[in-house]
């Protein structure tokens, strides 16, 4: 019998344990076909910090390691500096990577750090009971703002491509939607183009999925869908933000 689909191999065989309808079990299997095509994983360590986006130590085939809430990038750093013979990934959220995180995130962008950074964007705190994050949309209801959130008063929410494009150093900075077949298939393309580059040691790689959280949103995985695509996409622009390499003519 031929075999079309597998669990790639650098994904453990655990079953996730995420909610019905998340979207990290999607960036979680791009990312790790990824690795599989790259060949990649016996020379792969990846990071994960406080959030959902814990559990990825769980799943992924390679070595992993966690870190402190929002440290990620450091974290990355120091193992990439200390090993420069490996590859290194972060996976965050957005509550760990846009807030208590964002310091380590801009410095280590700025600096050029080789390493790539997979950043699960769904506008609110997933993990700790659906608070309001950096990236929640105006107006948006979460536990901590249940008149939704005043941009007035809370200020709007942060754009961490659009930030991080303001550097000089990262070689490569993209976003990407989950929020459909189509959108899954190019988010694959950018995730294997980030890694690609991880391997080749360009430099600093940003991958941003605009995601859904339907416990935490209230709704069901069709609904958080199609919110999603209604509110989140006109908020946090589908693009590419950095590639280097088309600019050194190399692509």
């Amino acid at each position: 019998m031929e075999v079309i689909a597998k669990r790639p191999e650098s994904l453990t065989d655990l079953q996730f344990t995420y909610c019905p309808g998340c979207t990290h079990g999607i960036s979680h299997r791009l990312i790790a076909e990824a690795m599989d095509e790259l060949e990649m994983r016996n020379m792969m360590m990846g990071v994960a910090p406080v959030g959902c986006s814990v559990f990825a130590y769980k799943f992924f085939d390679c070595d992993m390691a966690e870190a402190a809430h929002g440290r990620a990038p450091a974290l990355a750093t120091g193992m990439k500096r200390a090993r420069p013979d490996m590859h290194v990934f972060t996976y965050q959220g957005d509550g760990d990577l846009a807030a208590i995180g964002t310091a380590e995130i801009i410095h280590a962008a700025n600096r050029g750090e080789h390493i790539t950074v997979f950043f699960v964007n769904n506008a609110i705190y997933g993990m700790t009971g659906g608070q309001m994050a950096p990236t929640t949309l105006p107006g948006m209801k979460t536990t901590t703002s249940p008149y939704g959130r005043d941009e007035k008063d809370i200020g709007y929410p942060i754009k961490v491509c659009e930030l991080l494009d303001s550097l000089d150093s990262p070689y490569f900075i993209e976003r990407v939607s989950l929020l459909s077949p189509q959108d899954i298939l190019k988010a694959k393309k950018v995730v294997k183009k980030a890694l690609r580059y991880n391997k080749e040691e360009r430099g600093f790689t940003f991958v941003e999925f605009v995601s859904t959280c339907p416990t935490n949103w209230g709704m069901d995985a069709k609904d958080a869908i199609n919110w999603a695509k209604e509110n989140m996409l006109p908020n946090f622009t589908v693009k590419n933000f950095r590639d280097k390499a088309k600019e050194e003519g190399g692509e």
